[in-house]
Formats: structure tokens, C-alpha cells, sequence
């Protein structure tokens, strides 16, 4: 069914839905999970961006089909189709311990994270764009005042454009937080797909490891089976960290970025390292967050060596325990 989905997204595109290429993907790969008989939601869901894409979305899927009735049963049947099977059962498994779930389970959450696209944190740019708000642009304004011979010209308006900005996950795949790593890993794999030239992953237990390329090969399970070569191992974060910032860190790839670091906090190492070196990411990083999986419980308590003495450089600490913690991570 490639070419007829594809003159579909054609049609959107035509509509006046952007539809770029990462999220036709999105499209393929969701419709390759819930099946052809689910394209309403699949395409609603993975190419409309804003209220008004809906609309122009929902013309384009009428025309598809000449009865009206035809489509307002169609779509009848797949939203309840998706509300019994997927909402309920799947939104309760959004919202699981990660660590608590079945082997059946957690093959529903490996589809689950496979589908998602996270949040693309943006920061302001150095450059402007027409606005019909915002401060005056003087240039354009006073061009206009020209052309006119002086005469007094509407006054035009601008703002800052946005930029995306990078970001870098440390992941600790120590025994300690081995009931999460698959959890972990598979988010960072959804993040450096959506924006593989933008998002950077490491993990860290007993030595700091590059694994953004492997994230950037479809086939998750894949890439897991020779990924990392310290898997469950010790933790030793701040030299890890260390390593971090003289190799990749300090020559670029933390300035201004958004650094998420998911760990439980366990140092097996010398917490005075780990508090110099989060000192040192802070000065480089836009941003520094902290996932613990453990923040979740009730009466929690940043209590490890780790935590204490990365607490001080932390913008903010959050659950990660589940896929829906995980997804909000990066909307902060």
C-alpha cells in the first residue's frame, strides 16, 4: 500500500499540512503496527501538528471516499476501536512501573516506544522573522518610509526565530538500574530518530560509551544485542562524566544543550569527582536534568552519594520510572 499512502500524504501536503519526512515514517510505522484499517488515526495522529491541520486533514481523508457516510463510519469504528483496545489498556501501560511489567508487557511497550516522537526542545535564534506582533523592525520599517519619500509608514514588526537545541543523554546501565535500561534505551532510540542530527545518547556504568550511531539503525533490538560492552556493570559516574566532557563536552557538543541524565545515583566511584564534573557541565549546558526512576515513590528522598552531590547542578529532578514520565522529560 506504499503508493497509495503516499499520494494520500501528496494530498495533505497539498491541503496545506506539512507532513515532513520524519513524521510520514512515524506514518508507515505506525500503520505497520495497527494495520491499514487503522489509517484515520494513524495519519491524524502522526501528521497533524495544530488544530488547524486536523480540519484540512480531515478534507482531504472525505475526498478518499465518495459517500460521507461511508467515512463517518469508518471513523466511528476506528475510534472505537482505538479507545477499547489502545486508550485503556495502553494508557494504563503508559503509566507502569517499567520495572514491574510482564515479558508480554513490556513487547506491547517496546511497540509503544517505538511510535513515539519526543518533543523537539527549541531555543531563540539570533535571527527575526516577520511577525504581526513583536518588537518594531526598524530596517524594514524605515525602508518603506523611503520608498514613500519620508512619508510616515506602517510600522513592521518582528521576531525571533527558533533554533532546535541538542540533546544529550547519559544513560546508567549499572546493575543497580538494569530493571530500566530497555526503558531507556528504546526512549533515547525514538529521540535520536525523530532528530538524529540533533539528539546524542551515551551510556555510562563502568566507562563512558558512544552509542548514537547504533540509535540511528531501525531495528532497536537489534542494535541492543552488541550495543554496549559494560552492560550491568559497576557505576562510576563522575568518571564517566569526566571523560564526557574532556573528549565531547567542553568541545561543543554540551554548550547550550539540554543534558538528561538518567540514574539512580549509585557511585561506585568518588562523589567529589562526580559534584566537579556536574560543576563543570553546568557552566557548559543549557539545561541539566535528572531522571531517577526512584523520584516517583512517596516519601523519596535524594539520599544517594550520587544525587547529593550532583543535586546542586540539577535544573530540575523527575521520575522516569515509566513511558509516561519519560515522555514529559523533555516538555519541562
Amino acid at each position: 500500500m506504499i503508493e497509495p499512502l503516499l499520494g494520500f500524504v501528496a494530498a495533505v501536503r497539498e491541503a496545506g499540512v506539512a507532513a515532513p519526512a520524519d513524521r510520514v515514517r512515524l506514518l508507515v510505522e505506525a500503520l505497520d503496527q495497527l494495520g491499514p484499517q487503522r489509517l484515520y488515526w494513524a495519519g491524524r495522529l502522526t501528521l497533524c501538528t495544530s488544530r488547524d491541520d486536523i480540519g484540512k486533514y480531515d478534507r482531504v481523508f472525505r475526498k478518499g471516499t465518495k459517500s460521507p457516510d461511508t467515512v463517518k463510519h469508518r471513523i466511528k469504528l476506528e475510534t472505537s476501536a482505538v479507545q477499547g483496545l489502545e486508550a485503556s489498556p495502553g494508557e494504563v501501560l503508559r503509566h507502569r512501573d517499567y520495572a514491574t511489567l510482564t515479558e508480554r508487557e513490556r513487547g506491547e511497550a517496546a511497540r509503544m516506544l517505538a511510535l513515539l516522537a519526543p518533543v523537539a526542545p527549541q531555543r531563540p535564534s539570533r535571527r527575526h522573522r516577520k511577525a504581526p506582533f513583536g518588537p518594531v523592525d526598524t530596517r524594514r520599517t524605515t525602508r518603506e518610509m523611503l520608498a514613500a519619500l519620508g512619508e510616515p509608514a506602517r510600522l513592521r514588526r518582528q521576531r525571533r526565530r527558533t533554533r532546535p537545541r541538542r540533546v544529550v543523554f547519559i544513560l546508567d546501565i549499572s546493575g543497580s538500574m538494569a530493571p530500566y535500561a530497555d526503558l531507556l534505551l528504546r526512549f533515547a532510540h525514538a529521540a535520536v530518530r525523530a532528530r538524529p542530527t540533533m539528539t546524542e545518547v551515551f551510556t555510562i556504568a563502568t566507562r563512558l560509551t558512544r552509542v548514537t550511531g547504533a540509535m540511528r539503525k531501525r531495528d532497536m533490538d537489534a542494535a541492543l544485542e552488541n550495543m554496549v560492552p559494560d552492560w550491568r556493570g559497576g557505576t562510576r559516574l563522575g568518571e564517566a562524566l569526566t571523560v564526557y566532557l574532556r573528549r565531547f563536552g567542553h568541545r561543543g557538543m554540551a554548550r547550550g544543550a539540554i543534558v538528561v541524565i538518567c540514574s539512580d545515583g549509585w557511585e561506585c566511584g568518588d562523589a567529589t569527582e562526580l559534584g566537579e564534573a556536574m560543576a563543570w557541565l553546568a557552566r557548559l549546558a543549557g539545561r541539566i536534568v535528572w531522571v531517577t526512576p526512584h523520584a516517583a515513590k512517596a516519601g523519596f528522598v535524594p539520599a544517594t552519594a550520587g544525587l547529593r552531590a550532583a543535586g546542586p547542578h540539577v535544573d530540575e529532578l523527575v521520575a522516569g520510572h515509566s513511558i509516561a514520565a519519560l515522555t514529559e522529560v523533555l516538555k519541562r
